[in-house]
């Protein structure tokens, strides 16, 4: 059976048939593969005619013809058409090579092998297509045996890895690329060649013979099988992708630069602080742009110092200028650094290190200064073989053409070192944090000048008054700026009196602050004139109104009038009288004292009155006798007042938080704060509360005199007789000699019965009352005069004196510091002062 062939032969690509023709001419011999071609058994066919049975009819005669020449013995090879099986009718063409023989018997015979034309034909065209393939592609193509190494290789493939095509039959792919990736591209030969599934787009990194290039590869592998289906090898197609990788990997580093530009305008700036802002410019950027990085800022700038309003010396067209250049500053001002941060475990191998706090200046030479100087970025390449860093990049911080600080950007060796992409990267990330560096600055220059302004306008943090124990609490309502325009003082009266005073401007901010400070300033002034607290309220409104009142020019107007809402305020004004306990309170549109008693806290019935800058309505006042221990709180409505809880709620809420008022003060303040759910941050919050004290009744003197000559004896007398009792026996002749020129003026110009009262408290205080109304006032006497120097005298021996109206007349006062106090009185005047008094 020579026709039978093993699997994998070139007989199953073609068909191939043989029969053999008797001396008669008919078929004696017809083989399997024959039926199988033509389609007819070999009872269909032995002994018949081959012409007659396969043979279209015009043809037959020829096919007689040939037959007896091929058994004369003749050779003959030619196309034959034939009939395809099936029944359809359709023909086809046979190549049939007939070679003479002769039989057992020595008869003549033929031989006739049969090629189906058509399977010749396809095997043909195949191997064309296949050599196109394989030979004229322009990727790299190489054909895999099962024992994956190399049975063919094209002509692309040998002309990036070098040498013929032949050259490369029997390699392997440890012959072409890195260990690691030939690992990689065995494994997946193998399991191509085992499963039968295709592997597409397998990444490969590795670099051609003689080339330090890496390149990169995208393999696609498919398993080859023969004409029986058997696996013959592993087929693989490989394209340079490198291009495209570079493309692709440009086009993740700007989305990633983007991405990073966004986040960092979410991110930094987010707080008025310069420390805070440096810190998240580092956050934004390590580890996502860089391993290693720091901002230095100038010192001058962090300290306060740092006022760039002057003229500052030109630096060229387009050359930002350098900080304080209008003072002088030079670039090697020293720098402060506010922040640093690390993407690596130990960054010792960086070179020296300047920590956070540290204060420092950067060599001449160094690429630090050198930024600074010219205010643009440099790329530093590279470092010693012990230092960590392969790439810098140091970037002025440059805001408004002013540069504030320097930031520097590092990238460790085995990172990807910094490009052209990466600078520009950089410089925009420096320009957006040294914006926000630099409004932080001028927060921080505005805030505390804020601060200054808000601290000097309110009273210490301990005031002290007669007959008084104080705590006070002011929280503004803007957190970021702690200025507002709640207000609280204790202004010092005269005779031991105190004024209590709580405020309102309507508004919040430095405008606000700014119209407080000028009415608190209004209302001292006034409360040094002794007025009554509605008579305080009057005048105050009139300024407030004043102040608010548009006027001058149309800019002006628009000015004023734009201002006139911050004069609008409420205030509650109260005076405070140690020796009988008594308070005299006004109110214009403020929320009433709270007064705490033994029975609980209940709120004064003061009248409201109309809002200070309104007009137009008198102001009223009550006088409120406090007992001893009790606890007089005056208050904003910040404290009691919110969105979220309406005034009756917020006024409970006060009530149960004074109801023990026997702890100390101060905790009592910090209690009623910490109760109240004044959600701050919505109004600022004023608190003002004083402990009723009282004087004690024996550091009371108070004596009635007639209106005659031997009283100014008598209150000598007396006041001499007080003072020991009292321990201030350093103070008689002063006080002795002062007494009697106020009793004196008393007589000479005053009415009516005279009235002396000497009080004891932190000072000595000596008042002296007549019915006239008329206030005395200080002049110089001259020199021929023989009197009108006694109140000079009162000024030069007292610590301070003055007058002030009553309802039935006036009273004139002085005090003198007690022994041992900073400013003792001074108990001889000089010749210079006697000198004076006559000159």
């Amino acid at each position: 059976m020579w026709h039978s062939s093993p699997p994998g032969s070139i007989y199953d690509y073609i068909k191939v048939a043989s029969f053999s023709l008797g001396p008669d001419g008919l078929v004696d011999q017809w083989s399997l593969r024959a039926a199988e071609l033509f389609g007819l058994t070999p009872a269909d066919v032995l002994g018949r005619d081959p012409v007659e049975a396969f043979m279209p009819p015009e043809l037959r005669a020829d096919g007689h013809r040939k037959v007896a020449e091929i058994l004369d013995g003749e050779e003959w090879t030619g196309l034959v058409p034939f009939r395809i099986p099936g029944g359809s009718g359709a023909r086809g063409v046979a190549e049939i090579y007939v070679m003479p023989t002769r039989n057992a018997n020595g008869e003549r015979a033929a031989l006739c092998i049969v090629v189906d034309v058509r399977a010749l034909r396809r095997i043909e065209s195949d191997l064309a297509a296949s050599q196109a393939i394989f030979g004229q592609s322009p990727f790299g193509f190489l054909l895999f045996g099962t024992d994956l190494t190399v049975q063919r290789a094209n002509r692309r493939f040998a002309t990036v890895f070098g040498g013929t095509t032949e050259e490369h039959r029997g390699r392997t792919v440890h012959d072409y690329l890195p260990p690691h990736e030939a690992d990689r591209m065995t494994e997946a030969l193998r399991r191509c060649l085992e499963t039968g599934e295709a592997v597409t787009d397998l990444q490969i990194t590795g670099a051609a013979p003689g080339s330090r290039e890496h390149r990169h590869w995208s393999i696609n592998l498919y398993r080859v099988h023969g004409g029986s289906g058997r696996p013959i090898g592993v087929a693989g197609l490989g394209t340079d992708v490198t291009r495209r990788h570079l493309a692709a990997r440009e086009a993740a580093g700007v989305r990633r630069n983007l991405a990073l530009l966004n986040e960092a305008g979410a991110r930094i700036g987010t707080s008025l602080d310069l420390e805070t802002t440096a810190r998240e410019l580092l956050d934004v950027t390590v580890p996502g742009f860089c391993d290693l990085a720091s901002v230095d800022l100038y010192q001058a700038l962090l300290a306060g110092d740092d006022d760039r309003d002057g003229p500052a010396r030109p630096q060229g067209p387009g050359v930002p200028t350098l900080p304080g250049q209008g003072a002088g500053r030079l670039p090697s001002a020293p720098l402060r650094r506010v922040a640093c941060a690390s993407a690596v475990s130990d960054a010792s191998g960086s070179g020296p290190l300047v920590g956070v706090g540290e204060i420092h200046r950067y060599p001449a030479s160094s690429p630090g200064a050198l930024a600074l100087r010219a205010a643009r970025p440099r790329l530093v390449e590279g470092g010693g073989p012990e230092d960590m860093v392969q790439s810098t990049l140091v970037v002025p911080l440059v805001a408004h053409d002013t540069v504030v600080g320097l930031a520097q950007f590092s990238r460790t060796k085995g990172s990807e070192p910094f490009g052209e992409r990466d600078r520009a990267v950089a410089v925009e990330l420096a320009a957006r944090a040294a914006v926000c560096i630099d409004n932080a600055r001028l927060y921080r220059r505005e805030h505390e000048r804020a601060l200054i302004l808000q601290r000097s306008l309110l009273p210490p943090g301990d005031p002290e008054a007669a007959g008084l124990d104080i705590a006070c609490r002011y929280l503004p309502g803007n957190a970021a700026t702690e200025v507002g325009g709640d207000w609280f003082d204790v202004i010092e009266l005269p005779g031991h009196r105190t004024a209590l005073v709580v405020g309102d401007v309507m508004g919040r901010g430095l405008r606000a602050a700014v119209a407080m400070g000028e009415l608190r300033t209004a209302v001292r002034t006034l409360a040094l004139l002794d007025l009554e607290p509605a008579e305080v309220l009057t005048a105050l409104d009139e300024i407030a109104r004043g102040l608010g009142a548009p006027g001058g020019t149309q800019h002006t107007r628009a000015r004023e009038a734009d201002r006139s809402e911050v004069y609008l305020a409420t205030c509650v004004y109260a005076v405070y009288d140690p020796v009988t306990r008594r308070c005299t309170i006004a109110n214009a549109g403020h929320m009433p004292p709270m007064l705490c008693a033994g029975d609980g806290a209940l709120l004064l019935d003061v009248p409201p009155g109309m809002p200070l800058g309104v007009g137009g309505e008198p102001f009223e006042e009550v006088e409120v006798e406090l007992p001893e221990g009790a606890l007089l709180a005056l208050y904003t409505d910040g404290l009691v007042e919110s969105r979220d809880h309406p005034l009756e709620e917020g006024l409970r809420g006060l009530r149960e938080a004074l109801a023990d008022p026997v702890r100390p003060l101060e905790d009592v303040c910090d209690h009623v704060l910490a109760t109240l759910e004044t959600r701050h941050g919505e109004d600022d919050i004023a608190l003002l509360m004083a402990r009723v004290q009282g004087l004690p009744r024996d550091a009371v003197a108070d004596w009635k005199l007639p209106r005659e000559a031997r009283s100014v004896g008598r209150a000598r007398e007396l006041a001499r007789a007080q003072l020991p009792a009292w321990g201030l026996e350093g103070l008689l002749d002063t006080t002795e000699l002062l007494v009697s020129e106020l009793v004196t003026n008393a007589l000479r110009y005053g009415e009516g019965e005279i009235r002396v009262r000497l009080l004891l408290d932190r000072t000595l205080v000596c008042e002296v009352w007549d019915a006239n109304l008329v206030q005395p006032r200080r002049r110089r006497a001259r020199d021929t005069d023989e009197g009108g120097r006694g109140l000079q005298l009162v000024g030069m021996l007292s610590s301070g004196w003055g007058t002030r109206r009553t309802p039935r007349g006036k009273t004139v006062w002085f005090e003198l510091p007690l022994p041992g106090a900073a400013c003792e009185p001074a108990t001889e005047l000089s010749a210079e002062q006697l000198l004076s008094m006559y000159g």
